[in-house]
């Protein structure tokens, strides 16, 4: 059914997988209206109380498929991949289950968006983990500024948009954005102990208490996700942006002008 992700139900558990290990599961168009559907499945699904977020091979995700940006064959509709991208975000933040997002590796850009959306994040020693939009001329999406915002304040978010720093798991614990560190290689066995710990719980009464503060928030995160979407769209068509992407490819220092 789904080619970039992979859903399987356990019972009252669910567990996700980026599935497009060999690109570290940078999300292309297809990954990201795929996670969208997802999760808008799993909105209708009462039966799943915990869903398990990860990413298959080396990386949790990279971000945004720069490459797919660059192909002049198949050119990336920027309006059509914020419409899902804001779908994604905010499916995924008005779940009926708790969230856990087990990271291993990079969690970059949008992939970081999709951990700091979840209720629970558990993240390897040596994850990368970064909100680093700004290497590109780019600003957060997928909810990206709402997440960051929610978890550690709007003076704290600025900062970390506006340096892109890349964080190891212990870093991102020790700023708020994360939950737990656990060893490195042991993120997956950490994640299935605490979903079945949280299966063992009370769960409908977490579930409904989760409902009651993201209610909320909902509109402020729509009003965002329209914010964002308009600004990225104006974002990809400037001097800087292009500079960075291209620089990136060529695997060199982006010279920034502020256009």
């Amino acid at each position: 059914m789904y080619t970039t992700v992979e859903l399987k139900k356990e019972g009252r558990l669910a567990h996700l997988t980026l599935n497009r290990p060999a690109s570290m599961n940078a999300m292309d168009s297809v990954m990201m209206k795929e996670l969208a559907d997802v999760f808008e499945e799993l909105k209708s699904d009462v039966s799943v109380q915990v869903l398990v977020i990860q990413g298959a091979g080396r990386a949790f995700s990279a971000g945004g498929d720069i490459k797919a940006m660059l192909n002049p064959d198949s050119p990336m509709d920027i309006g059509s991949v914020m419409v899902d991208v804001s779908r994604l975000a905010k499916a995924l933040y008005t779940l009926p289950q708790v969230t856990i997002a087990v990271v291993h590796g990079a969690a970059a850009g949008l992939g970081f968006s999709l951990v700091l959306g979840c209720d629970y994040i558990i993240a390897e020693e040596e994850s990368k983990l970064a909100m680093n939009f700004i290497g590109i001329g780019l600003i957060p999406d997928g909810a990206g500024h709402f997440f960051l915002k929610e978890r550690v304040g709007v003076p704290q978010a600025k900062k970390l948009i506006w340096s892109g720093k890349v964080m190891n798991g212990q870093e991102a614990l020790e700023k708020g954005l994360i939950d737990e560190v656990t060893a490195q290689g042991t993120g997956a066995e950490r994640g299935e102990a605490f979903a079945h710990k949280l299966l063992a719980s009370p769960i409908a009464a977490m579930i409904a208490s989760k409902k009651i503060l993201h209610a909320q928030k909902t509109k402020e995160l729509e009003s965002i996700l329209a914010m964002e979407s308009e600004a990225q769209v104006a974002m990809r068509k400037t001097a800087d942006h292009l500079e960075g992407i291209q620089a990136f490819v060529g695997k060199r220092k982006p010279e920034f002008i502020g256009k």
